[in-house]
Order: C-alpha cells, then sequence, then structure tokens
C-alpha cells in the first residue's frame, strides 16, 4: 500500500510535546486517524493510534485500565501493582500500557512513513505561517473520497468503496 495523503493538524499548546495530530491515507481507500507526532530529545516521533490495555476487576469482571485504583463497574479497589505484569518483549522491558490498534508491520514501512509525516509537517509549519491559514480538519467525514451517494448508501446498508 502506499501513503497517498497526509493531512496535519498542529497543536499549539506551549511546552507540550504533542506537535500534531495527522491522518493517514493509503492508496486513496483506507484513512488513519488519531496518529500523533511527539517531539522526544532525539527528535520527533511517530505515535500509532492505540487504546489503553486493560484487564478484568477480580470481583466482577468489568474490564479496567491497568493504571486504575478502582473498578469502573464495582469500585472495588484493584491491586496498584498489577500493570507489572504487562511488559514489552522478553518480560524484562518497560511496562507496556497501550496497545497499537494500527501501525507498519516493519521498520522499513515505518521508516517511509515517519519520513513522509515529517516533511508533511514541515510543509504545514510553513503554511501556518502564511496569512489567512486555515488548519486542516481531520474529523470531517470523507464521503467525498467515496464513489456512492452517501445518503443513498447509508439507506441500503452498505457502501462500496472503489478500490481499482
Amino acid at each position: 500500500m502506499l501513503l497517498t495523503e497526509v493531512r496535519i493538524h498542529l497543536c499549539s499548546h506551549r511546552g507540550s510535546r504533542l506537535k500534531a495530530f495527522c491522518a493517514l491515507t493509503f492508496d486513496g481507500a483506507l484513512v488513519i486517524r488519531d496518529v500523533k507526532l511527539i517531539e522526544r530529545n532525539d527528535g520527533v516521533f511517530l505515535a500509532m493510534p492505540s487504546r489503553k490495555i486493560t484487564d478484568h476487576c477480580p470481583n466482577c469482571r468489568e474490564k479496567n485500565h491497568l493504571r486504575a485504583r478502582f473498578c469502573n463497574n464495582c469500585g472495588v479497589r484493584l491491586k496498584e501493582d498489577r500493570y507489572r505484569n504487562c511488559r514489552t518483549g522478553d518480560g524484562i522491558g518497560r511496562v507496556k500500557l497501550h496497545a497499537d490498534i494500527a501501525h507498519p508491520t516493519n521498520a522499513e514501512s515505518r521508516a517511509q512513513i515517519e519520513r513522509r509525516v515529517r516533511e508533511a509537517y514541515e510543509l504545514e509549519i510553513e503554511r501556518s505561517r502564511q496569512p489567512g491559514y486555515v488548519a486542516a480538519n481531520l474529523d470531517g467525514e470523507d464521503f467525498d473520497l467515496y464513489d456512492h451517494d452517501p445518503m443513498h448508501a447509508a439507506s441500503s446498508g452498505s457502501v462500496h468503496l472503489n478500490m481499482a
């Protein structure tokens, strides 16, 4: 799959390490939203969308994220060190609190995506310095990308994408 579009929404919070939110479009057919560009000491890092890792309450079996102190359902106090069992790699790495929802499957793909996003980020910074700059909208619906009438598709219950 080819990365065909990168949309950048700059974050202007002073002192924040979060520099931008990104929406990545692959082959004009697949969009991945909520990709974050985060500044680190050694440059910017592309953080793919993720979810908090959960476990189950021993009392009611409700899911709770690993740093929760109390169950979201029954309110029982949860063991505070239970997150220590979730480590990266061989079990002796750093604690893993989040799992990627979507991510590149190899280092070469990640490097290509990061390069394209960094280039788009630099261009967006330049655009933001121009008078009349309007930030990209990452939350809007992408019906203009589809080869169908969105009202018809919603009523029929099916959506057909032009994948050619």
